[in-house]
């Protein structure tokens, strides 16, 4: 079992500089890779997307949402039916309760359109600080950096952040990069926690990155 990196202090401004050019360089034109419509499919797909892939949540939106695509759509089903179409999610009981409720809520007071402010959207059933600013990013267009499991561990390697908790680890990024480049800094993360910075057995000789990772000086 690897040891975690130890604690190191926040990057230089010159090296953020160097990695956002390097992560832009290796990952141009970021966009989310779930598939959406309308702000209120791509809030569901962020909803399912917890302890599951985008591939997998693409699948099931694809066929839910050719049936029940709207706020008003969902809010009437029974969970059973809604279970049927996302049974093969992870956690799928409680996401099915979280969605329909939340989709009663956006036809009772928000007359079926998803809000565009991050306490209105954290209010709803399901949806935390990330899935909020997944969809302010991506539906909405806003400045939001979400932090999900690839950006934490990523952005603590790199030293772009150097906390212990995902709320943390979204302060110390806005801190150290541009806002005009928060929304392509958390897919640039993904993505390379996806293709190299990995959880387990990370491709660090492959790293284009390493000069900079804590945590490749730590394993050698």
């Amino acid at each position: 079992m690897q040891k975690k990196p130890k604690a190191h202090k926040g990057r230089a401004k010159a090296d953020v500089s160097k990695i956002i050019n390097t992560l832009n360089e290796l990952y141009p034109d970021p966009k989310t890779e779930l598939i959406f419509e309308t702000p209120f499919q791509l809030l569901v797909a962020t909803i399912l997307s917890a302890q599951t892939t985008d591939k997998q949540v693409n699948r099931i939106t694809k066929r839910l949402f050719r049936d029940y695509s709207t706020p008003a759509d969902i809010a009437q089903l029974m969970p059973e039916q809604l279970e049927e179409y996302i049974k093969s999610c992870g956690l799928y009981r409680n996401k099915t309760k979280n969605i329909i409720e939340t989709s009663r809520i956006l036809v009772q007071k928000f007359n079926s359109a998803v809000p565009d402010s991050f306490e209105e959207l954290i209010s709803l059933p399901g949806v935390g600080r990330k899935t909020a600013n997944v969809v302010l990013a991506n539906a909405f267009g806003k400045e939001a950096i979400a932090v999900d499991t690839h950006v934490f561990r990523v952005a603590n390697r790199l030293g772009l952040a150097n906390s212990n908790t995902p709320e943390r680890t979204e302060e110390d990024l806005k801190k150290v990069i541009t806002p005009g480049l928060w929304n392509k800094a958390h897919h640039w993360l993904i993505f390379h926690g996806r293709s190299t910075c990995r959880a387990v057995n990370p491709k660090c000789s492959d790293c284009s990155l390493k000069e900079y990772c804590k945590y490749e000086k730590f394993l050698n």
